[in-house]
């Protein structure tokens, strides 16, 4: 494997464990939302199309081997 191949490689790791960090916040600020009962809140409802969003992203990554 080339350097610059080895290089993209880091990076789409990278890029895969940040999203990883991003939606475990995702996650914990739904909790909070959740728990204080504003679940038709506009904040929780951005946050839940942003799980989503991220959810997707993560499972493209691991659709080609990338990650888990």
């Amino acid at each position: 494997m080339e350097q610059g191949d080895r290089e993209r490689l880091e990076r789409y790791d990278r890029m895969y464990r940040d999203l990883l960090k991003e939606l475990d916040g995702i996650l914990r600020q739904q909790e909070e939302l959740k728990a204080a009962g504003r679940v038709k809140s506009v904040t929780y409802q951005q946050l839940l199309a942003n799980k989503l969003t991220v959810q997707n992203l993560i499972g493209r990554f691991e659709i080609y081997g990338i990650g888990k």
